[in-house]
């Protein structure tokens, strides 16, 4: 007889090997955050500790090359886990947060001037000591903006390196991250930047003054940045994946931290509207650690918008980027054979010498043998149009999802297409295109079917003046700031549309493979372009005042802003924060308002974190007690005001200290704008000074009733020198 007992045996062994099998492919990259390090901690020793924790919560399947990465400057590791393993991590005693290695998506000549900051303005020498970090696609060195002419070496409290990459005087540090080592074929294994994102942000900061640049002819004039004697040091963690890892980003972070930098700029976020609790996000735990430092982030507030609600970085230490117009605004017209021309947007350097081509409709023309009909070919998706029957042609579609998945749609002259959104976010393509209003869509669809030869020609683009400037861009992301409602967001806004800085040349511009127009300097768009122009506004402020803390820095360029139209700008404050940049007036702003790491503690115990999570992530015996305070977002010393009413009547008093950067003797007088629904109260009203550096404090206390979702009001302290004014913003929605 025939024992069954081996053959069990040998069943069950294949069922815990395909267990085993199932769970290891179930394991997902995740940050594991445990605030600081612990006090006298031997910086060596964290690798182990982070090991030993490993081990404890993977058993027998733990490896040597479990741990992935461990951070220097924060308490952090990098490992893969099962959802059930990271849940197990996160009750461990000293974590904070463990979250997933999410994916975040990278987010002049006139701009510059129209802000009020000439090519000749007043700069300190020590402009050349400030060095800025830039996390973003990396840098491309040979682009003219990055010369090292005429700069000494690197200042002498630079810590930092160059990987794989040649420096120079300029440029003082390149480092690259992917931890997880996911490549596309085409990624250039260094610093080097092969998609000129990171290069576009760079230079908008940093980069050398060139003149006569331009993009094919459009946006022409000097290429310049806004610290122009400033050292940059690249931080790669953005990769033709499309992928900006949390882990990398995080990484990145640590760097900068320890080599060095004054300020850190970073155009990177979510690629989708989630809202995640502060310290479950890169950005914001990264920044945090930054500010501990004395660095102040500038992030941009995403590409999101433009609904309420749309931004997905809102911690109150950084500092959030929106994206307004200029004086710039670039169209593109197509003309129909019946005479009819109808203005779109597109950045199209393709000259057809108005020569008219068929215009034919893409619904009309499926590629059937590629299995696909109108339904498809309506929106022209890839390969869903008939090669044969657009060769030679305009064509007409509905929509397109973007410049990569249009192509060179089958070998057609060009393409129309259609949008809802506002003509402020320009794209370009590998043909010439352009992207007109729904109602003009129909217009010409109407024309196309009414005659048999019907016909159009594409116009290069050109420039012309907006009048209704500046504007938020729609595609800029919305506050208010879903996970602290009393605090505003974004704070400031800067030039983010039709900005032209230095590209990557093998790079095209549309994109798209087989696109031969390389180029050196390239016209973009996005809260990406916004944020490196604040980004240089606070490193020109801390060339003045290298001792300025993050919030003194972030205060001067909210308080000198240029307040914006609330009649272009609906959702007011939520879109423009503090208002537009003002870079001549942000060195001086008088008075400011300052923030520590203690005062973002007492904020932290209002905001429901307990005193085991404070420990952790300070690592000193922080305690809530006596400030486990719901009201302490109202003690928070922001240089604004948010107010989240959910009755008709409210009075509610905030807490504020400024101190004194202005004149030694000076004298301010409150002054309040308000409309007729709000009382809003300054006590005391007027704050006396006889020193720099004196501070005091005073009360506002805002009362009335709201009958509409947004109310707007500023406050204004003025000595007759300086104007310090504070957005405050009421509102229920």
């Amino acid at each position: 007889m025939i024992s069954l007992r081996p053959c069990l045996l040998f069943i069950l062994l294949c069922i815990a090997t395909v267990k085993h099998a199932h769970s290891n492919n179930d394991r997902k990259t995740y940050i594991v955050y445990m605030g600081d390090h612990p006090k006298d901690t031997d910086l060596t020793s964290i690798p182990s500790l982070h090991t030993t924790m490993a081990q404890k919560v993977l058993g027998s399947d733990f490896k040597t090359e479990a741990v992935l990465h461990s951070y220097k400057n924060f308490n952090a590791f990098v490992m893969k886990l099962t959802e059930e393993e990271a849940k197990r991590m996160a009750e461990m005693e000293s974590v904070v947060s463990v979250f997933p290695n999410g994916k975040n998506v990278p987010r002049t000549t006139r701009s510059w001037n129209f802000l009020g900051l000439p090519q000749n303005t007043n700069r300190e020498t020590t402009e050349s000591d400030i060095i800025v970090g830039v996390i973003d696609t990396g840098i491309w060195p040979e682009s003219e903006s990055f010369s090292d002419k005429g700069f000494g070496p690197p200042p002498t409290k630079w810590k930092g390196s160059c990987h794989n990459f040649t420096c120079n005087n300029k440029i003082i540090g390149a480092k690259y991250f992917n931890l997880k080592r996911e490549f596309a074929k085409d990624d250039i294994l260094s610093p080097r930047d092969g998609e000129g994102h990171g290069s576009h942000c760079a230079s908008t900061v940093a980069g050398n003054s060139v003149n006569s640049v331009s993009l094919f002819g459009l946006a022409s004039g000097t290429a310049r940045g806004g610290v122009p004697s400033a050292r940059i040091a690249v931080y790669k963690v953005c990769w033709k994946t499309g992928n900006c890892g949390d882990a990398d980003t995080l990484a990145a972070f640590d760097e900068a931290i320890s080599d060095g930098v004054d300020v850190i700029s970073i155009s990177t976020g979510l690629g989708n509207i989630v809202h995640v609790p502060y310290f479950q996000d890169s950005n914001n735990i990264g920044s945090f650690h930054a500010m501990k430092k004395g660095i102040l982030t500038s992030n941009s507030a995403n590409n999101l918008g433009p609904n309420l609600y749309s931004m997905t970085n809102y911690a109150p230490w950084l500092l959030s980027v929106a994206a307004s117009t200029f004086d710039r605004k670039i169209v593109t017209k197509v003309k129909l054979g019946n005479g009819a021309i109808y203005e779109g947007v597109s950045i199209n350097t393709f000259d057809l010498k108005r020569k008219l081509y068929p215009l034919v409709y893409g619904g009309d023309i499926p590629n059937t043998a590629g299995g696909h009909n109108s339904s498809t070919s309506r929106y022209c998706e890839k390969d869903s149009l008939d090669k044969h029957s657009v060769q030679g042609k305009i064509v007409l579609c509905e929509s397109i999802q973007g410049a990569e998945d249009a192509g060179f749609l089958s070998g057609a002259v060009g393409v129309i297409f259609g949008n809802n959104y506002p003509k402020d976010l320009p794209g370009a393509y590998a043909l010439p295109a352009l992207e007109v209003t729904l109602w003009d869509l129909r217009l010409i669809h109407s024309y196309l079917t009414s005659n048999r030869n019907a016909t159009a020609t594409i116009f290069k683009s050109e420039e012309v003046n907006d009048g209704l400037i500046p504007s938020i861009a729609s595609f800029s992301s919305r506050g208010p700031n879903p996970i602290t409602p009393n605090t505003l967001k974004p704070d400031i806004a800067a030039p983010g549309v039709e900005v032209i800085a230095a590209w990557s040349p093998i790079d095209p511009i549309s994109s798209v493979k087989g696109d031969k127009r390389k180029v050196k300097y390239n016209v973009i768009s996005g809260t990406s372009m916004a944020c490196p122009h604040a980004t240089a506004t606070a490193a020109y402020i801390k060339s003045f005042h290298p001792n300025w803390s993050p919030a003194m820095i972030k205060s001067a360029l909210m308080t000198t802003a240029t307040p914006m139209s609330r009649t272009l700008n609906p959702e007011a404050e939520f879109a423009y924060g503090a208002g537009l940049i003002n870079p001549v007036k942000a060195p001086n702003p008088g008075l400011v308002y300052d923030i520590n790491e203690a005062d973002y503690i007492k904020f932290l115990c209002g905001e429901g974190f307990t005193d085991k999570e404070l420990r952790v992530l300070t690592a000193d015996h922080s305690s809530c007690k006596g400030q486990a305070n719901k009201k302490a977002v109202f003690e928070l010393n922001l240089p604004s005001f948010s107010l989240y009413v959910n009755d008709s009547y409210f009075s509610s008093p905030y807490r504020r200290t400024v101190t004194n950067v202005g004149s030694t003797t000076s004298t301010y007088k409150a002054r309040v704008i308000a409309p007729s629904l709000l009382n809003i109260q300054v006590k005391p009203n007027t704050l006396s000074f006889t020193s720099i550096g004196q501070k005091k404090s005073f009360y506002v206390i805002i009362q009335g009733r709201i009958n509409v979702e947004i109310l707007s009001a500023s406050l204004i302290w003025d000595d007759g020198n300086h104007q310090v004014r504070s957005p405050i913003v009421v509102y229920q929605f």
